[in-house]
């Protein structure tokens, strides 16, 4: 079992990533790989609650190691790439689905302090962009996209790209039917997809620009009546 999660995730990483040259390479040099092994080891000790302690030290190893936080008792699906990696936090209660991708800085963490489920439910081919923040017990459904620097705090529903702060929905050009979702770098769509804050931007212009319009048609019609009473 642990020889076929080894294979599967070299061979994720030699198909994700195209700074990838060889096997070898990535086996020695790749602190997400190194990060997915020793989350392996410290999830297999946590199991037995007599050796939560050792699971979590085991983890703290790996976190010194890697730069990358992932507590024991989370869950990760098969083939996840973290790319670079330093400073990504995966908190206890957080779930990870197969091929999923993520980069650097990202978070999944908890929205308040609370008993029970606190961390994202990242469903399955899920990209997660650098500096995003995932936060509380939400679910990101299947081929979602996050772009970088986002923080989301609501559900993500599956096939959608969200931006911003607070994330929200941006357009996604359709796949062909049946076609594998396409590889967003960063999270980020590939298309012109519009700034959903830039839309509300020029929606504000739009109804500033119009009041001004009204304000002087109501100056223009009272202008009149002005004048009458100075005389």
């Amino acid at each position: 079992m642990a020889f076929m999660f080894l294979r599967e995730s070299l061979k994720a990483y030699r198909e994700r990533d195209p700074a990838a040259r060889s096997t070898l390479e990535v086996l020695l040099c790749y602190p997400g790989l190194h990060a997915g092994m020793w989350h392996r080891l410290a999830h297999a000790l946590w199991q037995y609650p007599a050796l939560r302690v050792p699971a979590r030290f085991t983890s703290h190893i790996g976190r010194w190691l890697t730069g990358i936080e992932i507590h024991p008792a989370a869950r990760l699906g098969r083939r996840l790439v973290i790319d670079h990696g330093m400073g990504v936090v995966i908190g206890e209660t957080a779930e990870i689905g197969d091929d999923c991708y993520i980069y650097h800085q990202v978070t999944l963490g908890v929205a308040r302090t609370s008993a029970g489920k606190r961390h994202p439910t990242i469903g399955n081919n899920v990209i997660i962009g650098a500096g995003a923040k995932v936060l509380g017990p939400i679910t990101v459904g299947d081929n979602a996209r996050i772009g970088s620097n986002a923080v989301v705090v609501d559900p993500v529903p599956a096939d959608t790209t969200v931006v911003g702060i607070p994330a929200r929905p941006v357009e996604r050009k359709p796949a062909r039917p049946h076609a594998k979702p396409a590889f967003d770098p960063y999270g980020m769509p590939c298309d012109d997809s519009p700034d959903p804050l830039l839309g509300d931007l020029e929606e504000l212009r739009t109804e500033i620009a119009a009041l001004e319009a009204r304000i002087g048609r109501l100056a223009a019609a009272t202008r009149p009546t002005r004048e009458i009473a100075g005389q």
